[in-house]
């Protein structure tokens, strides 16, 4: 008699929400937030991180490519070997993420223990200028209350308008990818949303997504003003 194997179970979008598209008030918190600006003040790991990348770009001035809520810095090594000319800089705040790091086959980048968002003020004040920003797997967020601690949502969202460059964003939820599409176009971020899969995937979350056959999605712009 001869086994049989069982065919592996393809789950959904595991996305638990209250949401049956984009927030209703995404927009009037996104201009909201536009015309007031942010300030929170800025803790001092984040401005000691934001110290070494002054100094690094002093000692060897290069393109800045930033890789925000990098987690272990794998997308940020694989980064790396995709800009080698530029200097990829990966920030989370979670030292205890930033230790597990495997490897560093590169000298062409760092991974700094910093807030993202105080992180951003800190490059708007100095008028640091991005070749390149990605946001791999935000943290969605995702009941309806939770607007405003979504990326898009959050206070520090227009600041990324005067740090230029292109933004690429991924997320395994289509209504966040909406969204952010949505609140780029209010702060000048003009770009495309679509689904797509990752012949490479750059961090473990989007490599274990598609072998879970979640529906993968990102945005792709350039600041146009």
């Amino acid at each position: 008699m001869t086994a049989q194997t069982t065919p592996k179970k393809i789950l959904p979008n595991v996305i638990v929400t209250d949401q049956l598209g984009p927030h209703p008030d995404l927009l009037s918190v996104v201009q909201r937030h536009r015309k007031h600006l942010w300030r929170k003040p800025c803790p001092e790991h984040t401005r000691d991180a934001f110290r070494i990348l002054q100094q690094t770009l002093e000692n060897e001035p290069r393109p800045l490519v930033l890789d925000s809520f990098c987690g272990t810095g794998m997308s940020t090594a694989l980064l790396a070997d995709r800009y080698p000319n530029s200097w990829v800089v990966g920030i989370d705040q979670s030292a205890h993420r930033l230790a597990k790091h495997q490897g560093r086959q590169r000298d062409n980048y760092l991974l700094l223990r910093a807030e993202a968002e105080s992180f951003w003020a800190c490059l708007a004040e100095a008028k640091v200028r991005l070749q390149s920003h990605w946001m791999l797997y935000p943290n969605p967020w995702p009941k309806a209350s939770q607007l405003k601690r979504r990326v898009h949502g959050h206070g520090a969202f227009p600041l990324l308008s005067k740090l230029g460059g292109s933004l690429e964003m991924r997320t395994n939820w289509n209504i966040f990818a909406t969204e952010f599409a949505q609140a780029a176009a209010v702060i000048g971020l003009l770009g495309t949303c679509e689904a797509y899969t990752s012949a490479s995937p750059l961090t473990l979350f989007e490599k274990k997504y598609q072998q879970r056959g979640h529906e993968l999605w990102r945005f792709h712009g350039e600041f146009y003003r």
